[in-house]
């Protein structure tokens, strides 16, 4: 019943995503869980072996999901986002690659033992990062804005060429030993040229017909995920491993159309992007054999790990950055981080059979060379980032930021008081006039409307990970609080009570949760700070509770409250028990 093909596949599913609430739960990195993971139900106890299962499927399921991850991470590609710095992620994507190919190369030769030609191969495979690694690592590290967008640049720009580049090499091999097999380099460089081609076409084409509703709205996101499997299924046919560059090109083309409907497909994206990274990691993990693993433990593949991430990542970074506007700490960041994943272990798989196939025998070690880098680079760089980025002084802020939207006479005492207990604060609203009490008193503010293109691409809202939504419009704080759910997640939005619509029905449905517990609007509180009530702080303690409190001051509203530990509560209602028996700081308004 358990070996079942049915059984089997919805198992790595949940093993997949369950590793990734446990990443979430005990702020671990992901990539690192998953890993572990596969490694547990694979080779370890042999629950799940997914090349006996899947049978000659399983290589086209992994294929077909780095496709579709690889597209929703260009989707998020927009240019827009990279001014001020396009400079470093072109040196870092061209002269960095190419640096990293070559001294990749001598190490695999020199360090790894490799010849020539097989280490020339996994050098230009080697250059990737991509987004199944760095998307995960740049959301637990919470980088400041330009050294995430640099790192995320160039995971999902550089992917493809990776593959690109070691099957360049791969033809160049086959040209130079004159094996059977290769094709001319014009063929090669036609058929990556048509593969670019291919999918700039389809991609505006696809654009197109999204924005002119020529594709109805039910249909919009299901017929762009087939249209990518096409597309890479018909690259690949072309060329081998030219898929990757047809989706990756098609994405960055829609990503740039500024298409109406971008975020609703984006999100739908990210939502199977996160479901096929932890299944294809798992499936990945669980395939290796133990033989394999015993491998990497090899002192010259050790050796060659070392040199990989000490020697050749931070050259390839530090020389091609010169003069490129980044700083001294954002060059160490940069130069450290670099995770491979999926695709360096799923094309490694291929040249793997390739070359032995051409007769070289000592190919056979590409996998378990990939492996060992995967893994080392994984949980190095899962477990370093945030320390290191926090050290450098790359991160964007401490856990308890948050955003309030809309100015007003309660908003801009509420921003004070939470600025004067260390809670980083950004106010915004689209009326300078109205936040200039806020900006008096040194809270950070900004003008401008929250939902705007300009606010996406020109406000670093990192540091943030709670929002209240506050203006005087019902209908408008809802609509903010649907838009940042996918980002924040819902327990982190809240909204104040609707004034004209009934609470049980709309804002639970649509909106967040509601700030005040007892339900008053922001007309009410604006109506009280402005006849004399402000926000007075008290300890609670186990010999003045908060029931004492309650009983002392029933006029009084409690907003929100600190722990000991300067933890920020805002949902007073679920927290209330937590409150009631240990040390906190009650602010209310009275």
């Amino acid at each position: 019943m358990f070996e079942t093909l049915l059984f089997q596949l919805a198992f790595v599913v949940f093993i997949g995503l369950f590793s990734q609430w446990l990443a979430w739960r005990f702020r671990m990195p992901a990539i690192v869980v998953m890993s572990i993971a596969g490694l547990i139900i694979g080779p370890f106890t042999g629950l799940v072996v997914p090349q006996e299962t899947f049978g000659p499927i399983f290589q086209t399921v992994v294929s077909l999901a780095v496709a579709v991850i690889l597209f929703e991470g260009s989707l998020s590609l927009d240019f827009r986002e990279i001014r001020g710095f396009r400079k470093s992620i072109t040196r870092i994507s061209t002269i960095g690659a190419a640096i990293a190919w070559l001294a990749g190369s001598a190490a695999a030769h020199y360090v790894a033992g490799l010849p020539w030609a097989v280490a020339f191969v996994i050098g230009g495979l080697f250059i990737v990062t991509g987004p199944t690694v760095i998307l995960p690592l740049l959301r637990q590290a919470k980088l400041k804005e330009r050294p995430a967008a640099i790192l995320k640049w160039e995971g999902i720009i550089v992917d493809p060429f990776g593959a690109l580049l070691a099957l360049f090499a791969y033809q160049v091999v086959l040209a130079l030993y004159q094996l059977e097999g290769g094709t001319s380099l014009g063929t090669f460089f036609i058929s990556a040229l048509l593969a670019a081609l291919l999918g700039g076409v389809v991609g505006f084409s696809t654009g197109q017909a999204l924005e002119r509703g020529i594709i109805p709205e039910f249909l919009k996101s299901p017929m762009l995920l087939a249209t990518v499997l096409i597309v890479f299924s018909l690259s690949d046919a072309i060329m081998h491993e030219t898929g990757l560059l047809a989706v990756t090109v098609m994405g960055l083309v829609m990503g740039n159309m500024h298409l109406t409907s971008h975020h609703d497909l984006l999100h739908f994206k990210e939502n199977i992007s996160v479901i096929l990274i932890s299944t294809v990691f798992i499936m990945l993990t669980a395939s290796l054999t133990l033989d394999t693993l015993v491998q990497i433990f090899d002192w010259r593949m050790l050796l060659f790990v070392l040199v990989m991430m000490f020697v050749v990542r931070p050259l390839s970074i530090w020389l091609s950055t010169i003069n490129a506007g980044l700083s001294l700490q954002e060059r160490a960041l940069i130069g450290w981080i670099a995770p491979r994943g999926i695709v360096a272990l799923t094309v490694s798989g291929y040249f793997a059979t390739a070359l032995q196939e051409a007769g070289f025998e000592s190919a056979e070690l590409l996998t378990a060379l990939t492996l060992a880098l995967v893994f080392a680079t994984v949980i190095a760089h899962g477990f370093s980032i945030g320390w290191l980025a926090k050290k450098l002084g790359l991160q964007a802020g401490n856990s308890e930021g948050i955003i309030i939207v809309g100015a007003s006479a309660f908003t801009n005492e509420l921003a004070i008081s939470l600025q004067q207990n260390n809670i980083d604060v950004l106010l915004m609203d689209r009326s300078w006039e109205d936040l200039s009490t806020a900006r008096k008193s040194g809270v950070k503010t900004e003008v401008g409307d929250i939902l705007s293109e300009h606010t996406e691409f020109h406000v670093d809202l990192t540091p943030y990970n709670q929002l209240i939504a506050a203006t005087m419009q019902d209908a408008y704080n809802v609509l903010i609080c649907a838009d940042f759910v996918p980002s924040l997640g819902r327990k982190n939005i809240y909204q104040t009570a609707l004034h004209s619509a009934d609470p049980a029905n709309y804002s639970r449905k649509y909106g967040g949760q509601v700030l005040v517990q007892n339900h008053i609007d922001i007309h009410e509180l604006n109506y009280l700070i402005e006849h004399g009530a402000s926000l007075k702080q008290t300890k609670i303690t186990d010999v003045y509770t908060i029931d004492d409190y309650s009983q002392q001051n029933p006029n009084a509203v409690m907003i929100y409250a600190l722990t000991a530990e300067g933890e920020l509560i805002l949902n007073m209602v679920e927290e209330y028990d937590k409150i009631k028996h240990s040390p906190h700081t009650i602010i209310s308004l009275v």
